[in-house]
């Protein structure tokens, strides 16, 4: 067999055969490297990614004390001190009330449930699919009378339980927010470094591509944070206006409560709850005309506005087509809770970016 390849000498298999296990015994250690660290954060990974939004999302203002002159670490201390005078302000101010507004929902409800008819409303009897239901309902509501006792008796275990979890819940957020709040604050010290290793590294893995890639990613988490925060207020502060103008009671908590729901998207229904309650609140007084102003404020101006707020927020500070930032922002929240809202347009943002760049790299060769 004149073709034959003559075998390989044994000092060039040996060598061969030690490079593939020096290899292979590298790769082992970096997996076992790799685990070590994703072990190691494991437990503030949501911590990390929540504090990395924060620092984000408000970056332009760290950023411009910082351009004036400002140390970094003095501008983050200033940060931080604002973000938690932002929520503890709030929250001081709503707490003396709480109690009060609780007693006096409570009252409004006992008196409501008093004074019900023998008969439910026709027009209550005739809505669809529900109409049946409150009717045969309606008996029960006027044996209660107010009487809450009687009212959850049945489910007082549940409610239990549920307290608890939400007890629990509410501990483990305090704390999760606490350590974001650090995170964030360790990256307004050092995020310009940080941010010039992601772009380096990402330059290294795809050139341009990455690069742009990281800074689409940038764009989009501060523009749904720019969009989801933003809206918020702005909701929270035209709820307390049209409030104070109606004269309704507890101005500041059902604000503050506003500005809770609207920025927790999954909790957003309640804003339309918090309106409509306030005018059920006004119309129970006997101030038909005052009810009606609130039920067109909240339905023009409160609720009206996060059409028109959040949309323009968002497409701000990111190139990506809205109508992406917006399935990004409801698909990240179904699939990975209230960080899907900043998570899922950062993806898409990344997808969209790369996508946008094969197709800019494909078209001068079809050319």
């Amino acid at each position: 067999m004149p073709n034959a390849e003559p075998p390989s000498p044994p000092s060039i298999r040996h060598t061969q055969t030690a490079m593939l296990a020096e290899r292979a015994a590298v790769l082992l250690l970096l997996a076992l490297l790799l685990y070590g660290v994703i072990r190691v954060l494991e437990p503030f990974g949501l911590a990390i990614a929540f504090g990395g939004f924060i620092a984000i999302g408000t970056w332009p203002l760290r950023d411009a004390m910082v351009r004036r002159g400002m140390p970094r670490g003095i501008a983050a201390t200033v940060m931080l001190l604002l973000l938690i005078l932002s929520l503890a302000i709030p929250a001081l101010a709503v707490t003396p009330e709480l109690g009060g507004q609780i007693a006096q929902a409570s009252k409004v409800v006992r008196d409501l449930l008093a004074s019900l008819s023998e008969a439910p409303p026709a027009w209550l009897s005739g809505l669809p699919l529900v109409g049946g239901i409150a009717a045969d309902w309606w008996p029960q509501l006027l044996h209660w009378q107010g009487d809450f006792s009687e009212l959850l008796a049945p489910y007082a275990g549940r409610i239990t339980s549920l307290l608890v979890d939400i007890g629990q819940a509410a501990a483990a957020s305090v704390v999760q927010i606490l350590l974001a709040l650090i995170v964030a604050t360790a990256f307004w010290v050092s995020g310009d470094k940080l941010a010039d290793e992601v772009i380096d590294i990402a330059g290294r893995l795809a050139g341009e591509t990455g690069r742009n890639a990281v800074a689409a990613a940038e764009g989009a988490v501060r523009g749904v944070a720019w969009g989801i925060v933003g809206t918020g207020i702005l909701q929270a502060m035209l709820m307390g206006i049209g409030l104070a103008i109606a004269g309704v009671p507890g101005v500041g908590m059902i604000a503050f409560l506003t500005l809770i729901f609207s920025i927790s998207q999954v909790l957003g229904p309640l804003v339309v709850v918090a309106w409509l309650g306030a005018a059920g609140w006004l119309y129970s007084e006997g101030q038909l005309g005052w009810a009606i102003f609130m039920a067109l404020w909240g339905l023009i101006m409160v609720s009206g506005s996060d059409n028109i707020a959040r949309p323009l927020l968002i497409k701000r500070s990111s190139e990506m087509p809205l109508s992406l930032i917006i399935l990004g922002v409801f698909g990240g929240l179904i699939a990975f809770g209230f960080l899907g809202l900043f998570i899922g347009p950062a993806l898409l943002a990344v997808a969209h970016g790369l996508l946008k760049a094969w197709r800019a790299e494909e078209a001068p060769s079809k050319a």
